[in-house]
């Protein structure tokens, strides 16, 4: 029994390793996403779309094994909640994939322009910055479990919230000259950055969960 039960721990840790792993992929997705539209960088932006695809096929493979474990193993209390939670976090991070993917779309789709107008460069470019640091932050949750570290990831969502209000207000200046198109795009923009940024908070209040057995208030 001792074993079968040690067995079961290795398979539940190296989900969570998966998940963290998966992690540092929309990451770095991310990061070079916001390089790519900052920069009208076409061949990053390609290589960011052809990534999403990896990102994709990796989340399934994680939900292949976890539903292969609860077959197996047919687990109850914390531990099908720890897998049914590795199930839900995984389709939270391989949406965080998509959003940087359309970021890298928007950048393909303009180039050779630049996307951004140079008023709203520094707005955009610490968008990106706090969306790659929350992730940095959840692979650490995830590998932790760290309640505390979880709770601080809704505060860095309020930067990401104010930096998309201001993002907002700008397309919104009297005195706005860069057109309808271009608006849009950025409305898109500041949406896909933040959308990123609460599946991150997702993710971070599951794992409270996980740990308490409660809601993060």
């Amino acid at each position: 029994m001792a074993l079968i039960r040690s067995v079961f721990q290795d398979e539940l840790d190296n989900v969570s390793q998966s998940l963290v792993d998966l992690t540092e992929m929309v990451s770095i997705a991310m990061s070079k996403a916001t390089s790519a539209i900052l920069n009208s960088e076409l061949k990053l932006a390609e290589e960011v779309i052809a990534n999403d695809e990896k990102i994709d096929n990796y989340q399934h493979e994680i939900d292949s094994r976890i539903i292969d474990i609860i077959a197996r193993q047919q687990p109850v209390a914390s531990d099908l909640r720890a897998l049914v939670t590795a199930l839900r976090m995984g389709s939270d991070l391989e949406r965080m994939g998509d959003m940087a993917h359309h970021v890298a779309k928007l950048a393909r789709l303009r180039h050779p322009d630049n996307a951004i107008p140079s008023e709203l460069i520094q707005t955009v470019t610490d968008m990106g910055r706090v969306a790659v640091a929350i992730t940095n932050k959840t692979g650490v949750v995830v590998a932790t479990r760290d309640t505390e570290m979880a709770l601080q990831i809704e505060q860095d969502d309020d930067e990401m919230d104010d930096l998309h209000r201001q993002l907002i207000s700008g397309l919104m200046e009297p005195n706005w000259k860069y057109g309808i198109e271009t608006a849009i795009d950025l409305t898109l923009l500041g949406r896909y950055y933040e959308r990123y940024a609460d599946h991150a908070v997702s993710i971070s209040r599951r794992v409270y969960f996980l740990v308490t057995g409660k809601f993060a208030s």
